[in-house]
């Protein structure tokens, strides 16, 4: 009789152990193992418990292949998340590790591979082979595409997320946090403006950063809007400009004032330190309605100048695609409240592409593409996923073209450096970009006047008509103000489950080789931080959102 050591792992979140029966059948080259039921004296897989079995077989089982876990239902249905299983020879030689990282549902059974990577190629055992096929088939039944709206890349079937399987929703403690933290705050309901911009701060005493406070210090400072162009949540958006557009008829007369002394508008364009953010994107979008009230957008031009003294400052800004009389082009040198309102309709579009292109679309829905293909195409063996995993909860090529509209994305990868690029691509897709527009957007639009969500007034046509009453009622109403600021903190925070970047909670990878690597990653990391503080020491406003400890391993909210 051959006597195998078993450690079984359960999962440290809340509800993760389980008081259902759990079997194991060791699967080997050569025949199984009994089946055996996993009980010692006391409670078995309690939250976070390893606990120790000896697992029989009448016969040498040679190389493991498969690990078989069984929960049959005890007195009630209760699930249980096994994180791994460890196998130790006959005779205390090297334990193979046998990652799970899921949850088990109901009366099932689940077949765990050892975790070295494996590709197909690798694969030669006709079992191994079968156990690929067979969970790519479950895996894809699972989890299914579809199309939300047109246009847009697909996304996951699920209308809420109980629809989702519970491997891929929110744990426990996250949801009660999501739900906890906005509470409270979303409980404002009043409809009236503020009489004032200092009455933002009435909302302003409790939810609040550095970066905020100066914000609200200095958010009507041209060289203040020109920077948030630059290092805000969207700096994406600007561009050089060598060229006027052709409906920006902006001429050298109106903006010398704003240049330095003895230069010209053609001469800082030739010289490239002219430079325009175009939210065109934003024409012809339908307005929204709230309360029966409506909401109105803009499609700004603004252009802006590297002064050589103020650093890179607005000149001159039309709020809509056509000029004409009723769309007017805003000078520094206009009355100072129309001017004021000119960048505040500027910011409104900016909070607009931001939220929705920049954040939205381009980190969270791109990288769902990923998540579910590969959830659906690669094997939990496979090198590729073991990768993604550690990452997130998301890549693969055989879906991504289909499903998700991305330029310039080939439909196969030729070669190792294709395919380093195209995961380098996900994975600080996932990281580091959305670190840079999620992790500062409280701070860039807590005090609503600098970034507001919506405006309740059209545009103005007649700069002299511009009064302090127009712009308060044009910003956001109180209710709205208190909804963006609570809305902005709760996804700007640190989440209180973030895993840095380079760090895994899963261990996937089983291989020294792998360890290596992963050690190296962190060292890189760990300079590559210290740079950006030595580089940000004695700065009056610090740019830390991709500090490497402030980046958090994948997408999480």
């Amino acid at each position: 009789m051959e006597e195998y050591n078993v450690t079984v792992a359960t999962g440290t979140s809340e509800y993760s152990g389980t008081n259902n029966y759990i079997y194991i059948t060791l699967v080997g080259e050569k025949g199984d193992s009994e089946r055996t039921t996993l009980d010692n004296p006391g409670l078995d897989f309690c939250r976070g418990a390893v606990d120790e079995y000896k697992v029989c077989s009448p016969a040498p089982l040679g190389r493991v292949l498969l690990v078989r876990l069984e929960k049959q239902r005890y007195w009630v249905e209760d699930n249980w998340f096994c994180l791994y299983v460890t196998v130790a020879p006959p005779g205390g030689g090297t334990a193979l590790t046998f990652p799970c990282y899921r949850w088990l549902i109901g009366d099932v059974k689940v077949e765990l591979r050892e975790g070295t990577a494996m590709r197909l190629s690798d694969d030669t055992s006709p079992q191994l082979l079968a156990h690929r096929k067979a969970e790519l088939q479950e895996r894809q039944a699972l989890y299914r595409w579809i199309a939300w709206a047109p246009g847009i890349p697909k996304c996951i079937e699920a209308k809420t997320e109980a629809d989702l399987h519970q491997d891929v929703r929110f744990d426990n403690e996250k949801r009660s946090d999501f739900e906890s933290s906005l509470h409270y705050k979303l409980a404002i309901r009043f409809g009236k403006s503020w009489d004032n911009l200092e009455d933002f701060k009435r909302c302003f005493w409790k939810l609040r950063s550095p970066i905020s406070e100066y914000c609200m210090e200095h958010w009507k400072e041209d060289s203040f809007f020109g920077y948030q162009c630059l290092n805000g949540s969207n700096p994406r958006m600007i561009q050089r400009c060598k060229k006027l557009p052709g409906n920006f008829p902006v001429s050298g007369d109106m903006v010398q004032g704003s240049l330095a002394p003895r230069t010209t508008l053609e001469k800082e364009l030739k010289a490239g330190n002219i430079y325009l953010v175009d939210y065109a994107i934003m024409d012809g979008v339908p307005t929204n309605v709230i309360r029966g009230k409506p909401q109105y957008i803009a499609a700004p031009l603004c252009l802006l100048y590297e002064h050589p003294d103020q650093g890179l400052i607005p000149i001159a800004i039309q709020l809509g695609q056509t000029p004409g009389l009723d769309t007017p082009i805003f000078l520094p040198k206009n009355p100072p409240l129309a001017w004021l309102l000119a960048k505040i309709w500027v910011r409104h579009s900016e909070f607009q592409v931001f939220q929705l292109l920049s954040h939205l679309l381009r980190t969270h829905l791109v990288v769902e593409v990923f998540c579910v293909s590969t959830l659906r195409q690669l094997p939990a063996v496979h090198p590729v996923y073991k990768l993604i995993m550690m990452i997130s909860y998301w890549v693969i090529l055989t879906d991504v073209c289909d499903v998700s509209f991305l330029s310039g994305l080939a439909r196969e990868l030729h070669n190792k450096t294709e395919l380093i690029t195209l995961l380098s691509v996900a994975i600080f897709t996932s990281s580091a970009q959305h670190a840079a527009t999620n992790n500062g957007q409280f701070d860039w639009c807590a005090w609503v006047p600098n970034t507001p969500c919506t405006m309740r007034h059209p545009p103005p046509t007649d700069k002299d008509a511009v009064t302090m009453e127009m712009i308060m009622d044009t910003l956001p109403d109180v209710s709205q103000t208190c909804l963006e600021m609570a809305i902005t903190w709760h996804l700007g925070r640190p989440q209180p489950d973030a895993i840095p970047l380079g760090q895994y909670r899963e261990q996937y990878f089983t291989e020294s080789q792998a360890q290596e690597v992963i050690d190296k990653f962190k060292q890189e990391l760990k300079e590559i931080e210290e740079h950006i503080l030595t580089q940000n020491e004695g700065l009056e406003l610090p740019y830390l959102f991709l500090l490497p400890s402030r980046i958090e391993n994948s997408i999480t909210i």
